[in-house]
Parts: C-alpha cells; structure tokens; sequence
C-alpha cells in the first residue's frame, strides 16, 4: 500500500491500482526494498531475505575498497577438491573492460545496464589444475562464488544483478578468454536508485513486483517426488 493525501487526509492506495508514471514518482529505492524483502524466517539471516536484482541503478561510483570486498567474499566459496575455479573480468566506467563487457550484453540488458558503475563477467577453469582433467564442477563452483558475491555486496548496501543475456562468442573474443574458461554470468554492480531512473514502463514494473519463491515442499524432496516432512 502506498499513502496519498488530499485535503489533509492520508488514503492507502495499492500500487496495482496506480499507473506508471504515478507509480515512478511516488516511490523511491528504500520503498521498492520494502516491496521486494522477503518474509522473515527466524534464524535465517536477513540479508537471504533482502538480496534482490534491482535494475535501476544510480551513477555513484563503486569504491575500490568495496570492490575490494565483495571479491574477498567471492574467494571464500568452497570448491571441489577447493580447485577454485573462478575468475572475474572487472570493469569500471570509462575502462575499456567495462565497454567490451556491454557491449556484449543484450539488447534488453543495454536498456539499463549503462547506468551500472562495475560491470563484471564471471569465468570458470573447466580444467584440474592438477591433473588437466575436465573439472565438471567448475561452473557450479562459480555460480558458488558469485552467490557469495552478491550476498557480500548486498550486506554493504550495493544492489548487483547477474545476467545471462550475452553474447558469449562476442564476450569470448573481445576480452579475450581462453577456451578452457567457461563464461558464468555477466553481473551489473552499483548503488540502487529509484525505479523512475528507468524511464521504462515495463522495466518499471518488472522493478516493482513483489518477488517470491517455490515452497519446500517443490524443491525437497525425501525421496523423488516426495516433498521432506520439514
């Protein structure tokens, strides 16, 4: 619910009930996190239930000392046979790396993209570093990685968004990555800003549904089929 007021008086109107352009002036990004805040649960911590992947991003500048972080937290997944596998292209406005990250993005991603201040491309060795056997965890233990990126991130106060609408051939060729390196996600980090920024009807609404989940009882499983009595 939203509040409105007229004549002195506050009336609760639901944000179904209000049109885009309403919408894009009457909310800003702390309103929006309220919409997209997950349902407590006790004993979970709540950064799980405030992660989300806004698209509206302001053009504040990511610190380096952040950066600095959030990688620092993507280290410290855990990997098969701790192979750590990943590797991330990084690239900040104006550098030459965020251009060709963007440039690989599709159409719908360019939209608004551009405003993100870091874009990066996530990577992982699909060879043992040990045995040169094919690793065929590498892209799991990336996404283990990023996961813990953007949860990172999201404890700092910085908003990311993981991609997979690129062009990975252009990516692979432009930046120059190996053929033994698979290409994660694309991820967009910044400093959220309000959805008007978006200056997208449908992208705005897309920024303002509420976000949930399948049920346990969908995704565990006690024996194929069966959801686990939890």
């Amino acid at each position: 619910m939203d509040a409105r007021e007229s004549n002195g008086c506050v009336t609760k109107v639901n944000s179904s009930e209000l049109g885009y352009a309403a919408m894009q002036t009457i909310l800003s990004a702390s309103e929006v996190n309220e919409i997209k805040r997950a349902p407590a649960t006790d004993g979970v911590m709540p950064v799980f239930h405030e992660r989300w992947s806004p698209r509206s991003f302001s053009n504040r500048e990511v610190s380096s000392e952040l950066l600095r972080k959030v990688f620092e937290a993507a280290r410290w997944a855990a990997s098969s046979g701790n192979e750590q596998p990943w590797r991330f292209l990084v690239g900040v406005r104006g550098s030459e790396t965020w251009n060709l990250i963007f440039e690989a993005l599709n159409e719908g991603n360019k939209k608004w993209a551009h405003r993100a201040p870091v874009l990066i491309l996530g990577l992982a060795n699909t060879r043992n570093s040990r045995s040169g056997a094919e690793n065929r965890y590498a892209l799991y233990d990336l996404g283990a990685s990023a996961s813990y990126l953007t949860l990172q991130a999201a404890a700092m106060g910085l908003a990311a968004h993981q991609m997979a609408g690129f062009n990975h051939e252009v990516a692979r060729e432009s930046l120059g990555i190996p053929d033994d390196y698979a290409l994660g996600s694309s991820i967009a980090l910044g400093y959220q800003d309000e959805p008007a920024v978006l200056a997208d009807a449908s992208l705005v609404e897309r920024e303002l549904a509420p976000r949930s989940r399948k049920a346990l009882s969908e995704i565990v499983f006690s024996a194929w089929g069966t959801p686990a009595q939890l």
